[in-house]
């Protein structure tokens, strides 16, 4: 048992820097989606790809088919990858396909960056994506596999604030360069994309493999050696470890081994399953994507003044209430109350845009409204969707099927995430519907509906273990009960059924 002081977080300080590591990851991710959305709001940017447009309050535009692809390839490529990462994740572990991410995103800058040729630019696009699917995918996956329940909730906090910050760091960059003549407004943006990935790789040798990993491939002596590396001196290593084996065994003793299609056919696994699957698309049904991918477009067209500033300005304020969550994540409730009020208020604040846009397009309140009504927006879906929609999907799974049921989340995450990005220029681009803020008249009933499923469906999992998570699920404990559950546990559970069978003849 784990002294006292191993309670502090300075006795996980070896846990902090490995998931602090893995965190680049989606601060990758976030400088990616930063950086693009803002190219296509630069005169430069424009003036190859596009075609001007003196009519548009930026003077040139794109059309929207091409406009679609720069956004929705990158996530349609996150889409494959992710839905992928389970059968990958089968034969490769979390640390090599995180170095394969890293290989892949750097080509994808090389043909992004060497040429104007539209056809390089989307490969680049869906190569990235690709890379960007499995950033997001395994260092969830590391995460959750690799951290003390404790402070979980902490790094997966610490998790979307890197994926917002690297939107901020994006939107920065791209304010900075933006007014530049020529077209180092936009490759100077592109090869920052190079850092991250250079830092990552060196660094991703520096800590061990996902301790959960080695033991679910039968490395069981290698899981003990990683989890030793990343728990306090003190701790009892050796039963977390064999408490981690006892619910794997467990698990496969229930379900034959491991099957893919058991996400779907074992009753169990099926309800994990949609749990972790809708968990996860809840940020794509708050309309955050097409905030978040066209930010900079979106309020240029809308004349709002000065839109690179005011996008730095809406990434702050996103960040601001990830820091503010990050007080209270460890402490409190951190599910089904606080998702689906933040649901609520980005229906409302959504609601709010659109109407006001409405009635008074184009004038200079109708702006003041639609930047500080965007601004909480973002502050809502930060504070108290992002974070917690990753979180819940990645602890929804069962230890034999976590890759593959948290791949599908991720992958469904990215296809809706995707279908946002293609279909949000038909509404917003002047050459199409011309909707511009009226699009949220559409997010409103979503994020209502959203918040109905929470309320009825997503368990409370708050300072839970993975292994009480799989009993509670096991006991089929209905959600709104997973709370106040009292767990026995898997080697708990064990030696009292060994207690009720005759004993041995042998004695050890």
């Amino acid at each position: 048992m784990a002294s006292k002081s191993d309670e502090s977080w300075k006795a996980h300080i070896k846990c902090f820097i490995a998931c602090g590591i893995i965190v680049l990851c989606p601060f990758q991710y976030g400088v990616d989606f930063g950086l693009i959305g803002g190219l296509q709001a630069m005169a430069s940017f424009l003036k190859i790809y596009g075609h001007p447009a003196p009519q548009t309050a930026l003077g040139w535009n794109l059309d929207t088919l091409t406009q679609q692809l720069i956004s929705s390839l990158m996530t349609l490529g996150a889409f494959i990858s992710s839905g992928t990462a389970g059968l990958v994740a089968t034969y490769v572990s979390r640390r090599q396909c995180l170095w394969a991410a890293c290989v892949a995103c750097c080509i994808a800058n090389v043909m992004m960056m060497a040429t104007e040729h539209i056809g390089a630019l989307y490969a680049g696009r869906f190569l990235i994506g690709l890379a960007n699917g499995y950033f997001m995918t395994f260092s969830q996956l590391y995460i959750q596999e690799s951290s003390p329940a404790k402070y979980r909730g902490l790094f997966l906090t610490c998790f979307q604030f890197f994926t917002s910050f690297g939107t901020l760091i994006g939107t920065i960059i791209d304010w900075a360069t933006a007014s530049r003549p020529d077209k180092s407004a936009f490759l100077i943006p592109l090869g920052i994309i190079y850092v991250v990935p250079a830092i990552l790789a060196v660094a991703l040798f520096f800590i061990p493999e996902s301790p959960r990993w080695f033991i679910l491939t039968g490395r069981y002596e290698e899981g003990v050696k990683s989890l030793r590396w990343l728990r306090p001196v003190n701790d009892d290593v050796d039963s977390e470890a064999a408490e981690i084996k006892a619910a794997i065994d467990r698990e496969v003793e229930l379900g034959s081994g491991v099957k893919v299609l058991d996400m779907f056919t074992n009753p169990i696994d099926r309800r994990r399953t949609l749990i972790a699957v809708s968990a996860v698309t809840l940020q794509a049904a708050s309309g955050s994507m097409f905030i978040i991918a066209y930010k900079a477009y979106f309020l240029g067209m809308s004349k709002v003044p000065n839109p690179f500033a005011m996008s730095n300005v809406l990434s702050a304020m996103g960040i601001l209430a990830i820091f503010f969550n990050s007080l209270i994540v460890v402490r409190y409730g951190r599910r089904r109350v606080i998702i689906m009020i933040g649901l609520a208020l980005c229906g409302i604040f959504q609601l709010i845009i659109a109407t006001v846009y409405d009635k008074h397009p184009g004038t200079k309140s109708t702006g003041q409204v639609l930047v500080g009504f965007t601004c909480v927006y973002m502050m809502s879906y930060n504070g108290m969707i992002a974070t917690y929609a990753w979180l819940a999907g990645g602890e929804m799974p069962s230890q034999r099927l976590r890759s593959y049921t948290f791949g599908l989340a991720a992958a469904v995450g990215f296809f809706f995430a995707w279908l946002t990005t293609f279909t949000a220029p038909y509404f917003i681009n002047p050459e199409s519907l011309n909707w511009g803020p009226r699009y949220g008249y559409i997010w409103f009933p979503s994020c209502i509906v959203a918040a109905l499923w929470v309320y009825f469906f997503l368990p409370e999992t708050k300072g839970r273990t993975l292994e009480e998570i799989d009993e509670m699920f096991e006991a089929k404990i209905p959600a709104r009960k997973f709370r106040n559950y009292v767990c026995v546990g898997h080697t708990g559970a064990q030696e009292k059924d060994l207690g009720e069978r005759p004993a041995s003849s042998e004695k050890v």
